[in-house]
């Protein structure tokens, strides 16, 4: 069977940068296993796969893979799915719209403005606010699996610390871009040094405050050995954890508050999520990882 696929790069505004993303768009009778078998396949960070969701309020229903295995909800391929979608389905002229796509997670929702040339820009609303989970941590071993000192390890008072939104990360912070650059990741130490949750290895995600890019307010990066990740360029699940550690650390003021999180500089695929949180008596009230994708292939899949 000819199923339709695209690849879009997600997180930029063009081609070659930011984290490319397959979108299958026929994959309704596909198995669980033809799923995974497909992402290993394609061996990019994340395929998504979209079928017809049982609920017509719904969009679509999609199922997102690593290389590794089955993710419940992740930042990048809703982004692109979302613009995929709507891409697909106007023709002409392009409109703004609103979809629901509906994952693991739950149902997510999406504010999708096209673009007519160039890189269109999507926004969803985290299904899910970060939450701290207070589990030991080693931060000698920590240290040892980046390659850093320990005193190059957290800065003010943000120290490493696991969180999600959905996929749990452990957020550790670098005291400059410097140290973030230089780091080198030992998959082998990390296994050995941090916890697993859910029954998954807790992946690496690292940050640092400013950028190399004057606009950023965060450089990170995240490595994801247990997903069958090396490095990720751009992790909107993990953009959606770091909310939680931000408003923890710097004890953000009621209002808004957006941040730019640059990512996969090191990697030579410069990435830009914006993170917007609304706080209210003290507390995230809501939060939205947004970003923009440029469709860079189409294509079949004879399977």
């Amino acid at each position: 069977m000819a199923r339709s696929y695209s690849v879009y790069d997600v997180f930029t505004d063009r081609k070659l940068a930011g984290n490319p993303l397959a979108v299958i768009f026929d994959g309704d009778d596909l198995s669980d296993e033809a799923m995974q078998a497909i992402a290993k396949e394609i061996n990019l960070s994340e395929t998504v796969f979209v079928r017809q969701s049982d609920n017509p309020a719904y969009t679509a229903r999609i199922r997102i893979f690593t290389p590794g295995r089955e993710l419940p909800f992740a930042g990048h391929p809703t982004v692109g799915t979302a613009i995929a979608l709507a891409e697909r389905a106007q023709a002409g002229t392009p409109l703004d719209s609103v979809c629901v796509l509906e994952e693991n997670i739950g149902p997510v929702r999406c504010a999708v403005k096209l673009s007519a040339e160039g890189a269109s820009f999507a926004e969803f609303d985290l299904p899910r606010k970060s939450q701290q989970i207070n589990m030991p941590l080693d931060k000698i071993g920590i240290a040892q699996a980046l390659s850093l000192k320990q005193t190059e390890i957290g800065f003010e008072n943000h120290v490493p610390s696991l969180w999600t939104a959905g996929v749990a990360f452990l957020l550790i912070p670098v005291h400059d871009v410097g140290a973030v650059q230089r780091m080198e990741f030992d998959p082998q130490l990390w296994e050995a040094t941090v916890p697993f949750v859910d029954g998954a290895l807790a992946s690496a995600y690292i940050y640092c405050r400013g950028g190399v890019n004057h606009v950023a307010k965060f450089h990170a990066r995240m490595f994801a050995s247990g997903m069958g990740i090396v490095e990720d360029p751009a992790t909107g699940s993990a953009a959606a954890a770091l909310s939680g550690a931000i408003h923890h650390f710097d004890r953000l003021t009621d209002g808004h508050h957006g941040v730019l999180i640059e990512q996969g500089v090191e990697m030579g695929r410069p990435s830009f999520i914006h993170l917007h949180m609304d706080i209210e008596g003290g507390a995230i009230a809501n939060a939205r990882i947004g970003g923009q994708a440029v469709r860079l292939a189409s294509g079949t899949l004879d399977l």
